[in-house]
């Protein structure tokens, strides 16, 4: 792009990717301010195709209650819980800005992306029973997490989860936790819903199968953005004063893209998943809980096994998995070119360090990629002791692209949660990472406004609005059981959750 075009259209907000991210963001922004004018960019013929697709991502409604890598062992075999306790907190703001929706009407059906389902944690084997046993009495002592069931008795859990325990050996040492108030969530319904309101407003324009093709700062300080129009080749000029990207696994060549300082160093990791999903309707109406246990040694956090009880279009399924695999694609539907394409000089460095520290992930995914269907049946019957291959398809899951970025002691670090990238102005921000990410989507769009948009954040009508949407904001849910209590109750019933 070159700074001499004039035939360019100005509109206030871009978001770049038709996901969870930028549907969450454009809400808040709509309805903390409905006069800024939005536009949003997706190079699919679908919102939600990719990470928010309910295939494509875990669906667990991740609030640390089942996630025992939320939940790492010391070295003294104390149990630590203050990533738990975070998660659980920000889903909890998640809930209270999805009951503000549906008691506005902006969701009509909120059973049609959130639905009650126990979350479970279940364990093999001595040593890690003890684990599970000490990291249930750590978790029960924080209100966030009253009411965490507790058993190794095989009868009880044979009633949690009868798949688990039939066929399994009498004498194996297994033991399980258990929270009812666990869920579901279908990010891809709740992004469609969110962008389907948001498409009636006169503000607001949806552009499908349009790419960004460039991002480039302009002297006023606007963000010039070039978009093509996929269908017809035909491309389109825009000045922007705030750019968000979110475009899942594409939104870190976005960002190399915009010559932001703050971008050099960042590198990605791309993994990709697969899903062993059941096709009999007699073993999936046996199971109805998201059953987590512990990944392997040098696993990455997203593929924690699980047996997975999900709701997908109305209907209740059996997922397990997810095993991992390698692509250098940053996107399910992206190019093999993706990962070469993010090498720059910047950021060389830290993803070789990245890489040399991380020998047994690598380890890991050779050996995940080398997989046949039989290695991954047996995977499976860890779990459910009788399963039959007969029963069981293979469905590919999304990719995610892990953070790489620069670290003093090591030159580079993998990381394996979501970090927002924003410029020092914060007229341009990028979301990376994945997991716990659209579970928490709401508190990291929150404090992306309040960065980006310091001075109208510190407004009066800013604050009532955003205490109207999260009414706990800024207050602590682990600290006070009766605001905990009371919140909860109030987004149980909106939410319709048993």
């Amino acid at each position: 792009m070159g700074k001499s075009k004039k035939n360019y259209e100005d509109v206030d907000v871009v978001l770049i990717g038709a996901g969870i991210m930028s549907a969450t963001l454009g809400t808040l922004i709509n309805e903390l301010n409905p006069h800024v004018k939005i536009e949003m960019f997706e190079r699919l013929d679908l919102v939600a195709a990719e990470s928010s697709d309910a295939w494509n991502n875990a669906g667990t409604g991740h609030s640390a209650l089942c996630e025992l890598n939320y939940t790492p062992q010391k070295a003294d075999g104390s149990v630590d819980i203050k990533k738990a306790i975070s998660i659980a907190e920000s889903f909890e703001i998640s809930k209270q800005f999805w009951t503000y929706l549906v008691e506005k009407g902006i969701i009509k059906d909120p059973e049609g992306f959130i639905r009650s389902i126990p979350h479970m944690s279940c364990v093999f084997g001595e040593r890690n029973v003890e684990f599970l046993k000490r990291r249930h009495a750590t978790m029960i002592e924080n209100t966030l997490f009253k009411g965490m069931e507790y058993s190794e008795d095989p009868e009880v859990l044979k009633e949690w989860i009868p798949l688990v325990m039939e066929g399994r050996p009498e004498g194996d040492k297994i033991a399980a936790t258990k929270m009812d108030i666990g869920t579901d969530v279908n990010f891809g319904s709740l992004t469609r819903d969110l962008i389907d309101h948001l498409v009636t407003k006169d503000n607001f324009s949806l552009k499908l199968e349009h790419e960004v093709k460039d991002i480039e700062r302009e002297g006023d300080g606007r963000w010039e953005i070039e978009v093509k129009d996929i269908k017809t080749g035909k491309k389109r000029d825009l000045k922007a004063q705030f750019v968000f990207i979110g475009a899942g696994g594409h939104s870190l060549l976005l960002l190399e893209k915009s010559g932001i300082p703050e971008a050099k160093g960042y590198g990605g990791f791309p993994v990709g998943g697969q899903w062993l999903r059941c096709t009999n309707e007699e073993v999936i109406a046996k199971h109805h809980a998201k059953v987590y246990g512990k990944a392997s040694v040098g696993a990455p956090p997203m593929s924690v096994p699980h047996l997975d009880t999900r709701y997908i279009d109305g209907k209740q399924a059996l997922l397990f998995g997810p095993y991992a695999g390698f692509s250098t694609k940053f996107l399910k539907k992206g190019s093999f070119f993706d990962l070469p394409a993010s090498i720059k000089l910047s950021n060389i460095r830290p993803m070789l360090a990245a890489g040399w520290d991380n020998m047994d992930l690598t380890k890991y995914l050779i050996t995940e990629v080398m997989k046949s269907p039989k290695d991954k049946l047996e995977s499976l019957k860890e779990y459910m002791p009788n399963a039959k291959q007969e029963d069981w398809a293979l469905e590919v899951a999304g990719q995610r692209v892990q953070v790489i970025k620069k670290d003093k002691k090591h030159g580079g670090v993998l990381e394996f949660g979501t970090e927002v990238v924003a410029s020092a102005d914060g007229s341009l921000a990028a979301l990376l990472g994945a997991s716990p990410g659209a579970s928490t989507s709401v508190k990291i769009m929150v404090e992306l406004l309040k960065k980006c948009f310091p001075d109208r954040a510190k407004t009066q009508e800013y604050r009532d609005k955003l205490r109207e949407m999260i009414p706990t904001w800024g207050q602590s849910l682990a600290a006070d059981p009766e605001l905990c209590k009371t919140t909860r109750a109030r987004t149980q019933k909106a939410l319709k959750l048993d």
